[in-house]
């Protein structure tokens, strides 16, 4: 467990921390960063292979009984509070970082063989939306998520915050290019999933309705990005459409507390 402190920002030895704000280089160097003494304990409680962390003294304090079950050789750097902004680009008042190897992509027919229930996103585009999504699929036993081109980044470091690490736990997959998600969605299909579209759209059926009624026992939920909602073909590949009830003033809910609705009323029905 080699423990370093560090004399301030400009120490070459943290050089890996500088300018962690920049999450496209991080994706290029197969590394995600996580923030947060619950966020690193589950890194350690799931084997993650992390390179670092960056600590202040009060978070080295509470985690020293856990550096044991680090990888040998894996390197802890302490230093002051006051150095996480200026060498990593952006405030930091937890004082704890660590930097991780990206796990290796899931496939989308592993994901398939494994789940009984998936969340479907299409371009959802906000970390924290797609964090609270995670949450939410975590707490209401959903199986895998699929993330369309164009959806944030589970691994973004507000969306791991935000899902409070469950995007370090539930499997997902990301559909690389845009062309490629139709054909995604009929795989699911084909697998003997029931894609179950959820849009506020007239003639949608209403979801505690649609929840009460006999189906398969594979669920796809498939929820669209925040402002346009789903597609016109993903919305057509779909095998039911069903909507939230919501008072007439509002146009529509977050899709992430539309996730949570819909998860949990599937849940109820099981």
């Amino acid at each position: 467990m080699p423990v370093v402190r560090i004399s301030g920002a400009d120490d070459p030895r943290v050089a890996d921390y500088r300018d962690l704000g920049e999450h496209d280089r991080l994706v290029t160097r197969g590394l995600f960063v996580a923030e947060g003494r619950f966020v690193v304990e589950r890194l350690i409680d799931d084997r993650f292979r992390i390179r670092s962390l960056l600590l202040n003294k009060a978070a080295f304090a509470a985690l020293e009984p856990r550096l044991k079950d680090l990888r040998p050789g894996t390197m802890t750097f302490v230093c002051e509070t006051d150095d996480f902004e200026s060498l990593t680009g952006y405030n930091i008042h937890r004082g704890c970082l660590a930097l991780a190897e990206r796990p290796a992509p899931r496939l989308l027919d592993d994901l398939l063989m494994r789940a009984q229930s998936l969340v479907l996103l299409e371009e959802v585009g906000n970390p924290d939306n797609i964090g609270s999504i995670f949450r939410n699929a975590a707490a209401f036993g959903a199986g895998a998520i699929v993330l369309s081109h164009g959806c944030a980044d589970p691994l973004y470091r507000k969306a791991i915050r935000t899902s409070m690490a469950a995007t370090l736990r539930v499997p997902f997959t990301s559909v690389s290019f845009a062309d490629l998600w139709a054909p995604a969605l009929s795989r699911v299909h084909v697998a003997g999933y029931q894609i179950v579209a959820l849009t506020p759209g007239e003639g949608a059926v209403d979801i505690a309705d649609w929840a009460r009624r006999p189906r398969t026992e594979r669920v796809a939920l498939l929820l669209g990005t925040e402002g346009e909602g789903l597609s016109e073909e993903s919305e057509s590949l779909a095998d039911v459409r069903v909507r939230i009830p919501i008072a007439s003033a509002v146009d529509s809910l977050n899709v992430s507390a539309a996730a949570a609705i819909a998860l949990y009323e599937l849940r109820q029905q099981q």
